[in-house]
C-alpha cells in the first residue's frame, strides 16, 4: 500500500512563492517516476510536472514553465514542487501521484493519489 502525504499548501499574494511537500511510503520511491497534478472545482485535474525515478528528467506544462520547478530527493522519500511568481489562475488543489505506466502527461498514467494540499493566489 502507497502512502502519499502532501503539505505545504496555503494562501499567497500574486507573484509569491510557496514549495509543496509529498512525502510517500509503502513502495521502492526511487523506482518510480513522480508527478504533480491541480484541480479546480468543477473542472478536470490537471498535469503540471513530472520527474523521472532517477530525477534526471523533468517535464512541465506550458502554463507554469519557467515558474514552477519539480524535484525529489530519494533519501528522504520525498517530491518538491516549488512554486514562485504565483498567479491568481495558479489557485487549485495540488495532488501528487506515483506512476503506474505510460505518459507521465496523463492522469491515467498514476495509481497512486495523495488527498490533495489547496494553494490559494489572492490578486
Amino acid at each position: 500500500q502507497v502512502q502519499l502525504v502532501e503539505s505545504g499548501g496555503g494562501l499567497v499574494q500574486a507573484g509569491g512563492s510557496l514549495r509543496l511537500s509529498c512525502a510517500a511510503s509503502g513502495r521502492t520511491f526511487s523506482s518510480y517516476a513522480m508527478g504533480w497534478f491541480r484541480q479546480v472545482p468543477g473542472k478536470e485535474r490537471d498535469f503540471v510536472a513530472a520527474i523521472s525515478a532517477s530525477g534526471g528528467v523533468t517535464y512541465y506544462a506550458d502554463s507554469v514553465k519557467g515558474r514552477f520547478t519539480i524535484s525529489r530527493d530519494n533519501a528522504k522519500n520525498t517530491v518538491y514542487l516549488q512554486m514562485n511568481s504565483l498567479k491568481p489562475e495558479d489557485t487549485a488543489v495540488y495532488y501528487c501521484a506515483q506512476v503506474l505506466g505510460g505518459s507521465l502527461y496523463l492522469r491515467s498514467s498514476y495509481r497512486y493519489w495523495g488527498q490533495g494540499t489547496q494553494v490559494t493566489v489572492s490578486s
